[in-house]
């Protein structure tokens, strides 16, 4: 006897195609609303990818330098947005930068030394998991940096992005913006996964305690390098899918990449997701 509440193998076998399999689904009354979730965003995706792919045939014809930062609490989902940002892009002309801790011989240079060399080449995108923006939250919350050199690093650092600026590197600053509970719960979902425990950190486990501490640096790094040339885009990442498809549409819709009046679909981001630090009225972190 068959059950009328699922799909049964006879369903697939009489189904032509997607409608048919849709069609089935209503009249048997099945609920599927994470199912057409996991399907719309797959799909968006791919389309945002394939203009991402276009983007960089763009930057690459056209010598271009960019440089695209993400910024954010811990697990606020800089590393998954990378990856879907790149999953298609020829690495030739691509590269990740995730620097580690400075070495001896890299404490004693220019703090923006260790970052000067990462910078992108004529025709290159380069994704920065984290920047020198450490210098600005990270390192004065736990105490990596002494106060002369938070407060000269500050003094520099918008001279700094306008010198990059002026010299034509396309800089796209990113704040990945998540709640005190979600990023609890991502913690504990790392712990729980042996594939993603590598990613929990002693820093990590200071993220909840030292929550107010974060906040008070980050507002005071926004304060200073909100620029005309050089702003931030707030993005809330509480939904991790949501906020990969809004950073994608917003980079692609700051650059006017050959083929850009073709896309088969939407590259103007959600501004209730996305948006300048000026017009953010309530983040969530």
């Amino acid at each position: 006897m068959t059950d009328k509440t699922k799909l049964e193998l006879e369903d697939f076998q009489l189904a032509k195609n997607r409608d048919d399999i849709l069609k089935i689904i209503q009249e048997k009354n099945i609920n599927v609303d994470n199912v057409l979730k996991k399907v719309r965003y797959e799909e968006q995706k791919k389309l945002l990818q394939i203009e991402l792919v276009k983007l960089q045939r763009w930057v690459v014809k056209n010598k271009k330098r960019v440089a695209i930062i993400f910024e954010g609490r811990d697990a606020a989902g800089k590393g998954g947005n990378i990856r879907r940002f790149t999953e298609h892009l020829n690495p030739r002309s691509m590269r990740v930068v995730a620097l580690n801790k400075p070495t001896d011989i890299e404490k004693g240079q220019w703090y923006f030394t260790r970052y000067i060399k990462h910078l992108p080449n004529p025709g290159e995108l380069v994704f920065f998991d984290r920047s020198w923006y450490n210098r600005a939250v990270v390192e004065p919350v736990m105490g990596f940096c002494t106060e002369r050199q938070y407060d000269q690093f500050m003094m520099q650092l918008s001279e700094f992005e306008h010198m990059l600026y002026e010299d034509g590197i396309i800089i796209i600053k990113f704040w990945l913006s998540i709640t005190k509970e979600e990023q609890l719960k991502r913690f504990n979902a790392r712990m729980d996964d042996p594939l993603k425990r590598w990613k929990f950190s002693p820093v990590d486990k200071k993220g909840q305690e030292y929550w107010g501490r974060y906040t008070k640096y980050k507002e005071l790094m926004f304060s200073k390098t909100h620029t005309s040339f050089s702003p931030w885009t707030i993005v809330k990442t509480n939904n991790k899918k949501v906020a990969r498809l809004e950073c994608m549409r917003y980079v692609l819709s700051r650059i006017d990449y050959g083929g850009k009046d073709d896309s088969n679909t939407p590259l103007l981001p959600d501004p209730n997701i996305i948006m300048h630090y000026y017009r953010s009225l309530h983040q969530y972190d």
